[in-house]
């Protein structure tokens, strides 16, 4: 069979006709499962000022789920991580295959043991997960106080660091298959 060069206009345009629409891309329902019944919401202390003069002065989090195919079965993994606004180093993630909420307190765990002095504000949206009254209650243990976005504010996608959070996954995965 030969092939013949043919523009992209064109293929969309069928494509769009025949109802055939790509994995690749995704239409955007927003990010953040609200939760149904919040039992503590944090004001917006942060205020969209992602700057930070020393380390551990503002840390980021948020869950992101990442999607691959195997033949025609869907896999997916979630990634949380925890950024600092100082120098945008990942401070802890865990990667899972359930976004729960023991996925959330072993991230913040684990920077709180890696970084045991540290009081930062912590900011988060308002996903489940960060409008837990155990987790609100685990801040509150270590000093840190509480700052929370919108339903369905990436923070990654926000200041552009998806792409330290991709490759922190990459690598990640890499580990684990070898």
């Amino acid at each position: 069979m030969i092939w013949k060069p043919v523009n992209d206009k064109r293929v969309l345009r069928i494509c769009r006709k025949k109802g055939i629409k790509s994995t690749i891309k995704y239409s955007n329902h927003g990010c953040t499962r609200q939760a149904s019944n919040p039992q503590y919401i944090a004001e917006n202390i942060l205020n969209r000022e992602f700057h930070a003069d020393k380390p551990n002065e503002k840390w980021l989090t948020d869950v992101t789920e990442f999607k691959w195919y195997e033949g025609i079965e869907v896999h997916k993994i979630y990634l949380s991580a925890i950024l600092d606004l100082y120098d945008r180093r990942i401070v802890s993630f865990v990667i899972r295959d359930r976004n729960d909420n023991p996925l959330v307190f072993e991230t913040f765990d684990k920077a709180v043991a890696d970084n045991p002095n540290a009081k930062p504000l912590f900011h988060s949206d308002r996903g489940f997960q960060y409008t837990n009254r155990v987790f609100h209650q685990k801040l509150v243990t270590v000093g840190m106080e509480q700052s929370m976005s919108r339903v369905g504010k990436c923070q990654w996608k926000v200041f552009g660091e998806f792409s330290n959070v991709n490759a922190i996954t990459a690598n990640a995965l890499q580990a684990e298959k070898a």
